[in-house]
């Protein structure tokens, strides 16, 4: 008899589905303080979650026979993923079943923005008809920019397709051709915000994405611009969201996910052309139905030993032994996280090339395909990228893979590189492994190097002229910041130079600014892995 603990409220499906197995034990306990899951954990062999729940270290250390950690949702931030995979643990989630929900409400914001839906319901509710006062505008012909065009910004761009609006869509990990399939017209980040009348973001949630709209992107967007966040909170800078309000930049905002939940007292809640909901992007009968019926059905496979279908961790890549792939696999992992920071945020990536030399025979090259991809592709989807799903994502955003064995990169006995290449560019990078565990970034662009890809990391792009080694060294200096390793590597004298510097702390957006003052800096990147 296995026991399940589902700790988070779910549809009765997925208890109807659960309970008819003779086989399982179903203890439901919707909202169970951490602590008391804690002392009694080790008696489950499947615990069953939402958000509530946090499956830290400590939980899982005490679930001793923990097998299965199912999430019914998409995110997986509340598991500790790395530390259920070394234990064996399997942990799956249930993606794209809220999608719908989602979109439909950021529709839904939208126009109860731009038909002041909140301010006239009020008015009616004390006994007023002002019929003109909330004279709204229409999305027709309105140019709507997306933010994100994953699983709930094409479904936005398709409902908003017949409104006959112009939709322009910024997402640097999908293709023109993806976008065209979805009626939108791919533009860079700062085009969309200059042309959009509405600006409605669908990203993941990380260090990229935090902050997304703030105090400059509102400076350049248009008089009386309408802002939508259903997708999660912290991507809009909140206090530069309520400065644009003072000011009218911003004529109205729908917004359902925060900085902070729950949220309680808030400066937004005394703007009345701020509609406010919370979090119920995925609070629709439909939607808990999808999540009940997949979450019960894939927790069955799972205790059966079956294979489910969104599995987000597999075991170590270690157990490759005896071939090359491990190490390489490490490699191109942390070679995929490298470019994602390295490539600029208009790149928007079409195709990606895969290069083998040497001792790498075609079977290692699956893993190390699959490795840079989840390096890659990690935080550029609402679930865990994993190398179960790393293909299925990277097909989803039309991107073309090509793997040959290598014949120019001759400089190393065994090496890999991987060429990304873009709508009008391109960025190349290779690495090798020395003595069976030593990785190394040999390649970037054209210049050699021969450094760990590890910590924190500044790759500084200039012409080769006197005084850029001595202005790069003082800005650090200036900062208390202490240089580990310093690469240097040129095309040619007096031509174009590249450098990759290793350093011990982290690097502030005042440390890039000021290493930008020098003339013949061209570009300054900030890695950290």
């Amino acid at each position: 008899m296995k026991k399940i603990l589902i700790t988070g409220a779910l549809h009765p499906v997925a208890l109807e589905n659960l309970g008819s197995q003779s086989d399982l034990e179903i203890d439901y306990r919707p909202d169970l303080p951490y602590d008391e899951i804690i002392k009694i954990i080790s008696a489950y062999h499947c615990i069953i979650s939402r958000s509530e729940t946090n499956i830290d270290k400590t939980m899982i250390e005490k679930g001793v026979n923990l097998q299965v950690i199912a999430r019914a949702a998409v995110g997986i931030g509340n598991i500790d993923t790395e530390y259920a995979t070394f234990k064996g643990i399997l942990v799956f989630n249930t993606p794209a079943k809220n999608t719908n929900s989602a979109a439909e409400l950021t529709i839904s914001l939208m126009i109860s923005c731009m038909r002041n839906v909140i301010t006239a319901h009020k008015s009616m509710e004390s006994n007023r008809w002002d019929r003109h006062k909330f004279t709204g505008t229409e999305l027709l012909d309105k140019t709507v920019g997306l933010i994100g065009l994953g699983n709930v910004g094409h479904r936005v761009a398709r409902f908003l397709n017949s409104f006959d609006c112009e939709v322009l869509a910024y997402d640097p990990y999908v293709t023109k051709e993806y976008c065209e399939k979805h009626q939108c017209e791919q533009v860079n980040f700062d085009t969309l915000i200059e042309r959009s009348d509405i600006i409605s973001i669908h990203t993941p949630k990380n260090k990229e994405t935090i902050n997304m709209i703030d105090r400059k992107q509102i400076g350049k967007m248009k008089e009386g611009v309408i802002l939508i966040n259903a997708a999660r909170g912290g991507l809009f800078n909140e206090e530069a969201i309520k400065e644009g309000l003072e000011t009218k930049k911003i004529k109205a905002v729908g917004i359902d996910t925060w900085d902070v939940e729950p949220v309680k007292e808030h400066p937004l809640k005394s703007f009345s052309n701020v509609i406010m909901t919370p979090h119920i992007g995925a609070s629709t009968l439909e939607a808990q139905l999808r999540i009940g019926e997949s979450v019960s059905k894939e927790t069955i496979k799972a205790l059966k030993g079956e294979i489910v279908n969104s599995p987000v961790n597999l075991p170590d890549v270690k157990v490759f032994e005896g071939s090359h792939a491990p190490q390489y696999s490490v490699l191109a992992g942390k070679l995929g996280t490298f470019s994602k920071q390295f490539m600029d945020k208009d790149f928007f990536a079409k195709r990606i090339e895969f290069l083998y030399r040497g001792k790498l025979v075609t079977d290692d090259w699956p893993m190390i395909k699959l490795s840079f991809l989840r390096g890659f592709l990690q935080g550029t989807v609402d679930t865990q990228v994993s190398f179960v799903n790393v293909l299925k994502i990277a097909d989803s955003k039309g991107l073309k893979l090509e793997e040959v064995a290598d014949k120019d990169f001759s400089d190393y006995e065994s090496a890999i590189r991987v060429k990304l290449v873009g709508e009008n560019n391109s960025v190349c990078i290779g690495g090798t492994v020395f003595g069976g565990d030593k990785l190394r970034l040999s390649y970037l662009n054209g210049f050699i190097f021969e450094i760990d890809p590890v910590g924190n990391m500044i790759v500084i792009e200039n012409h080769d002229k006197p005084g850029v080694i001595g202005h790069v060294g003082t800005v650090l200096s200036n900062h208390m910041v202490n240089i580990n390793q310093f690469e240097l590597s040129r095309n040619k004298k007096g031509g174009q130079a590249m450098a990759i510097v290793l350093v011990d702390e982290n690097i502030t957006d005042q440390v890039i600014d000021e290493l930008n003052l020098h003339e013949n800096i061209r570009h300054v990147k900030r890695i950290q892995i």
